[in-house]
């Protein structure tokens, strides 16, 4: 991804954040006090180091404009990192690294793991991972260790001017609905509308949860387009150069519940402000205006080894990169756990809110 972030790119991240939750009737300036982050690769920084997994980044070149490899899909830092940053909370650190706890966890914690899903099977081609369901268990302990250091009111107020950030979905997808051969019999005996019809209900119950458990204030992100990834595109040469259509019906099928769902969850949920987060429009505008961004390729991996598009395999110390990641409109990441690289520089990118679990920068 893009290298530079001026300190207008990043103002802008912030402006059409607060923008969004003003529309809610609700100001998020700097008063937030935390921030919690629930997610998969595009947003893991580092948990699945800990874990036997084979949807790891903590090799060259990730991390390549971060200094060193951390356990984040990408050259530098995720677009969560910046706003944490301009929030000055720092860096959310992986829960499952032994120096998160203490006063530390008092300013957020980073749960996602690369490969994860709303469902639990989801991404079990990559052996371990941490479900939303085992994020939320992970969380729950970590709220005990707030109380146990705070007290329950203090905790109660912390929860509640925390940021929860939740992106889920394309694993559910990728690693799970789509992934042959699981994908011949699974489609056989669920027709996709079903199979959104479960992962709803899944996140239904989960964001609930979430929600009992204190968090108050939550960004929820939707599925891109995740039939243009390079993935995608080289294991569908059939689509040309175009977008492979099925995948992206998907997503569209699932973003479409999930915003009844938030607008559902924003109804019930008393005190509750719970934002989707439109990904899918946000990427789909960037990838056919890509020019208009000052993009020179809206559909190949920087982190390129085989395949037209170099989605074949997993970015790893062989692999070709960009040379200079601020101006080739590529990136140095891997979407997902090794082969969903995308096109895209950040400086773009950052002018649109919630491009939360899409994009990185250094």
């Amino acid at each position: 991804m893009s290298l530079y972030l001026s300190k207008t790119l990043i103002l802008g991240i912030m402006f059409r954040i607060c923008m969004v939750l003003l529309s809610f009737k609700i100001s998020i300036s700097y008063d937030i006090q935390a921030s919690f982050i629930f997610g998969d690769s595009l947003l893991d920084v580092g948990n699945n180091n800990y874990i036997s997994s084979l949807a790891k980044a903590n090799h060259y070149p990730y991390g390549i404009d971060f200094g060193m490899p951390t356990g984040r899909f990408c050259n530098g830092r995720t677009v969560l990192d910046v706003i944490e940053q301009e929030l000055r909370l720092g860096f959310s650190p992986p829960y499952l690294s032994p120096t998160t706890s203490g006063s530390v966890i008092l300013k957020g914690v980073n749960y996602a793991s690369a490969a994860a899903g709303i469902l639990n099977y989801s991404g079990h081609i990559f052996g371990g991972r941490i479900n939303f369901d085992a994020q939320i268990d992970n969380f729950a302990n970590t709220r005990e260790e707030i109380i146990n250091k705070i007290g329950v009111p203090a905790t109660l107020n912390l929860l509640k001017n925390a940021l929860f950030t939740v992106a889920f979905g394309s694993n559910d997808f990728l690693d799970n609905y789509l992934t042959p051969p699981i994908s011949v019999p699974e489609m056989e005996l669920l027709s996709p509308k079903s199979f959104v019809v479960i992962m709803i209900s899944t996140f239904r119950v989960q964001l609930t949860r979430l929600f009992n458990l204190g968090a108050r204030k939550m960004v929820v992100v939707n599925v891109g387009p995740i039939g243009c990834i390079p993935f995608m595109r080289d294991f569908n040469p059939q689509a040309g150069n175009k977008c492979v259509t099925f995948p992206n019906q998907l997503a569209q099928l699932f973003n479409t519940q999930l915003k009844r769902l938030i607008e559902e969850l924003r109804n019930n949920l008393e005190g509750s402000l719970v934002v989707y987060a439109d990904v899918y429009h946000i990427m789909e505008d960037i990838i056919m205006n890509y020019n208009k961004y000052g993009f020179e390729n809206p559909n190949s991996a920087c982190c390129h080894l085989a395949g037209r598009f170099g989605g074949l395999i997993p970015c790893d110390g062989y692999s070709k990169i960009c040379v200079d990641r601020s101006k080739s409109g590529e990136r140095t990441e891997r979407d997902s756990e090794g082969r969903r690289q995308s096109g895209f520089n950040v400086e773009g990118v950052l002018l649109h809110l919630v491009e939360i679990s899409v994009v990185c920068s250094t």
